[in-house]
């Protein structure tokens, strides 16, 4: 082969190597070809004579011990860290809004991000960038970090007897096989060609196109689903209204679920259990929830047992995490176009304990500021139970 095809080849193989694997090679290279070998490979190589020389006596050196390390030890420049120990203080001063300085201080409600930090270093005379106080701040056992939701605020002293006293209420009414719902309303919905929070699988390229702007004139209106849950059948009733989330609305749901299922899965119940929330609708406070739950008693001849969750507590309500949070997940990602399609979706959740959920659209409106006078509430038969008697009641 020839002379310069071989140099060529041996270049391209001296390319891929580390900077201390190739002043070896070079040096190795030079010696095979004797006197006049360092100054030919440092034309070729446009390497220093120097680091074909320190490769020289690298390879030639037996005594010496294999070392992987591209430089020696010690070698380089040294970190920021070492140099300045104080500007770890300094970072977490910065950081921690409670020490960092005047508490007037504009720095105290900036974003913390490594860019503001190194900019306010600069201005104490530290040079440093946003890469280095991202590795430090590493090093102090800081991360990005989102806000966590466990703060229950308005916790009541009364929080613990009322779930022994709903617990209890439960286990009586099941073994007497009384019919057991829990009630609540799921936010509004826009009806309409409007983004759906959520995401599906789709072919790429093919994402739903929906409206820039979620304004409610640019839809067919809105959906209000009204969930009763029954607690042991785990069955569920999604009663969707047009117009507003009433204490009228909420009973009208409970009284549509009750004449297309609940009689039918209890044809010789006397009383009925309900679970719901301490607000909204069926509000602990509401007149108009209590008002209609008496008229829907008289119209069945039911006794009504309420059970209202304690203040801040209403993700224990079972409807939550047993059917709201799977009609959730049913139709993420895809736009409620119709009221049609909101009801299929509804209709198609189901989960692998054998939930079934069954809906109804409630084209009647419902007025909102509707009062009841003194005169009608006092017509009320309510019994307020002993253990929290403003949460708890029975209407007959």
């Amino acid at each position: 082969m020839e002379s310069e095809n071989t140099d060529e080849l041996w270049l391209n193989a001296l390319s891929d190597l580390d900077e201390v694997q190739r002043r070896r090679f070079a040096a190795l290279k030079a010696l095979e070809l004797g006197w006049g070998g360092v100054s030919k490979v440092c034309k070729l190589t446009k390497m220093s004579h120097h680091t074909i020389d320190k490769g020289i006596e690298e390879v030639t050196n037996l005594e010496k011990k294999p070392n992987h390390r591209l430089r020696r030890e010690g070698g380089g420049r040294k970190k920021v860290a070492e140099k300045n120990p104080k500007i770890k203080r300094e970072i977490e001063d910065i950081v921690n809004e409670n020490t960092a300085g005047d508490p007037m201080s504009l720095l105290k409600w900036t974003s913390k991000s490594t860019y503001t930090i190194a900019q306010e270093l600069s201005t104490q005379n530290y040079i440093i960038s946003e890469d280095t106080v991202g590795r430090i701040m590493k090093q102090l056992g800081y991360t990005l970090q989102g806000n966590r939701k466990s703060k229950e605020s308005g916790s009541v002293p009364q929080r613990d007897s009322q779930f022994r006293h709903i617990n209890q209420t439960v286990e009586f009414c099941t073994q007497k096989d009384v019919p057991v719902i829990s009630v609540d309303a799921k936010k509004k919905e826009l009806v309409g060609n409007f983004r759906n929070n959520g995401k599906r699988w789709l072919k790429k390229g093919e994402a739903e196109i929906v409206n820039v702007y979620d304004f409610e004139y640019l839809g067919e209106g809105k959906a209000i689903p009204y969930g009763i849950y029954e607690v042991v059948r785990n069955n569920g009733f999604v009663n969707v209204g047009i117009s507003s989330d009433t204490g009228e609305f909420a009973v009208e749901s409970i009284r549509q679920w009750w004449k297309s299922i609940g009689v039918k899965n209890y044809p010789h119940a006397k009383e009925l259990m309900i679970c719901a929330d301490c607000g909204g609708s069926n509000s602990r406070r509401s007149r108009l929830w209590k008002y209609y739950l008496f008229r829907f008693a008289c119209e069945n001849g039911l006794s009504i047992i309420v059970c209202h969750y304690p203040p801040g507590t209403s993700k224990w309500n079972k409807i939550e995490h047993r059917m709201f949070s799977f009609i959730s997940m049913n139709w993420r990602g895809k736009p409620l176009r119709s009221y049609e399609i909101i009801l299929n979706l509804i209709r198609g959740t189901s989960t692998n304990k054998g939930l079934s959920v069954s809906a109804k659209l409630d084209r009647k409106i419902y007025l909102t500021g509707t009062k009841i006078s003194e005169s009608e509430f006092k017509k009320i038969k309510i019994e307020h139970h002993v253990v929290n008697p403003d949460w708890n009641y029975t209407i007959n």
